[in-house]
């Protein structure tokens, strides 16, 4: 899977644009060679400029053509931020992949920008592309969630998080013609975070009863997305209400 992120302009400079430009190249890399079945020219420049020289025994260009992938699956979170300007470019967010801060976006407690739109623009940038199915394999909010007197979480920022998303994809498909096989969100239950190594961000429907000293009794309780999720996955997407 690819970490899907369409990378922004800081601003319309020429320069920024092509700055960002060469920023979803590094992203789109591995999967250009995937689903193209041969390595893209700016590829085999950047590997010459860098005194590589790829192996290929006979036989091997003709199997990765016609060996490529049926579908390209994607995580999202958010949309990327660059700029050609090196001072400009320290200024990152916080975030698994560095960017700069979007000031038209809203940021979760950890940093990460929150861009709808942008997923149904990295939808459209993937499906322009490669014209293959897509499949969004990863998409949620890592959040800190405080269990009420009762141990309820009445998580409306998750469920606003995910609604937007599903309107944004659901465009991409009904308006653009994109080809989406399914979306998964990330995730079902509360775990550790791979990208901090904490408890505390959980992103799960489901809340597990631990903190990020391991204290806890592991407990699972439903938080209020999850009954609103199973509706949204009982109408197909189409009962996006609370």
């Amino acid at each position: 899977m690819l970490a899907g992120a369409s990378t922004y302009p800081y601003t319309c400079a020429p320069e920024d644009v092509w700055k960002a430009m060469t920023r979803d190249r590094e992203h789109y890399f591995f999967v250009d060679v995937q689903s193209r079945g041969e390595y893209p020219n700016y590829a085999k420049k950047m590997l010459e400029r860098m005194n590589i020289s790829l192996k290929m025994e006979e036989g091997d260009e003709e199997l990765l053509k016609k060996n490529t992938v049926d579908f390209v699956s994607f995580s999202y979170y958010g949309s990327r931020l660059t700029s050609a300007d090196p001072e400009v470019n320290t200024q990152t967010a916080a975030n698994l992949f560095p960017t700069l801060r979007n000031p038209y976006l809203k940021r979760s407690e950890w940093g990460w920008q929150i861009d709808p739109l942008g997923l149904r623009i990295t939808l459209n940038a993937l499906y322009d592309r490669y014209q293959k199915p897509l499949v969004i394999v990863e998409n949620g909010l890592g959040a800190i969630d405080i269990p009420d007197e009762n141990g309820f979480i009445e998580d409306d920022y998750r469920i606003e998080y995910i609604r937007e998303h599903i309107k944004a994809f659901k465009a991409a498909v009904e308006e653009d013609g994109v080809d989406l096989l399914g979306y998964t969100t990330w995730g079902c239950i509360d775990l550790v975070s791979s990208s901090t190594g904490e408890m505390s961000k959980r992103y799960g429907f489901i809340y597990v009863d631990k903190d990020d000293n391991g204290n806890g009794t592991l407990k699972r309780s439903k938080k209020k997305s999850f009954d609103w999720y199973k509706k949204v996955i009982k109408s197909n997407g189409e009962d996006l209400d609370c």
